[in-house]
């Protein structure tokens, strides 16, 4: 079984910092591909950032190109996004993903998933 957890998630005004971690149980961690997608009320879920298996390897959306940053660290199982200079438009739920091989940016491909953490940003 695979577990992920995310936390870091809260309030932060327009122009703020968060740094969001998710913690992936097993002992396969470093096989995953790992990527963030986040979904705001009454919208489809969409794609944030990801990671290659050895974090040699990211990409990210448009939309925070720049602004964020998505790494991992294989031996403490976790891998975090650093939102900086956040948005009103940055507010959703944001989930931490994962697939056993091959980094895609369509949610559906991705085998497990976290509970999600709220990142509100004020205006």
């Amino acid at each position: 079984q695979v577990q992920l957890v995310e936390s870091g998630g809260g309030l932060v005004q327009t122009g703020g910092s968060l740094r969001l971690s998710c913690a992936v149980s097993g002992r396969t961690f470093s096989n995953y591909v790992m990527g963030w997608f986040r979904q705001a009320p009454g919208k489809e879920r969409e794609f944030v950032a990801h990671i290659s298996t050895s974090g040699t390897s990211t990409y990210y959306a448009n939309s925070v190109k720049g602004r964020f940053s998505i790494s991992r660290d294989n031996a403490k199982n976790t891998v975090s996004l650093q939102m900086n200079s956040l948005k009103p438009e940055d507010t959703a739920v944001y989930y931490c993903a994962g697939r056993t091989r091959g980094g895609v940016t369509e949610w559906k491909a991705y085998d497990y998933w976290g509970r999600g953490t709220q990142v509100t940003v004020s205006s």
